[in-house]
């Protein structure tokens, strides 16, 4: 019995943790995004959230490699949305342009880097949420 209270309380604490983190990661996000001027491209924050993915070009964001600067390529911070209406379904959007990659102020790298990794950090979670929605809706009566 004290196993499986040991387990639930480890659990608990796991989740609370995540939650504390979403939370926190949710009000810097929102700061970079005003910041960086993002909200002229995407007027309202939430909204940054029905694009599939962000990414950036001219900074690596490989674990072995993050933030390590691409010579001759300029820093932008660029959205993939998608239309399964439209005859080109993927579309990129530049939602900012920082010149090139070499000469930008490295403390602006690295906000623009945790920008796009906390971005992902919550849609990782709202795309958890989507699917679990949709496992549940699946789920019988046994």
């Amino acid at each position: 019995m004290s196993a499986a209270l040991d387990r639930l309380k480890n659990l608990t604490a796991r989740i609370s943790g995540y939650e504390v983190a979403r939370k926190e990661n949710m009000s810097l996000l929102e700061a970079l995004y005003d910041e960086l001027d993002i909200s002229r491209k995407v007027l309202a924050f939430d909204d940054l959230f029905l694009f599939k993915a962000i990414n950036l070009s001219g900074v690596s964001l490989n674990d072995e490699t993050l933030g390590a600067i691409k010579d001759g390529k300029y820093l932008q911070i660029i959205a993939i949305s998608y239309d399964k209406e439209a005859k080109v379904k993927n579309r990129n959007i530049s939602l900012g342009y920082f010149g090139r990659a070499e000469k930008v102020d490295p403390a602006l790298v690295k906000k623009i880097i945790t920008f796009v990794l906390r971005w992902r950090f919550e849609k990782s979670f709202r795309t958890l949420e989507h699917y679990h929605k949709m496992i549940g809706s699946l789920k019988t009566e046994e």
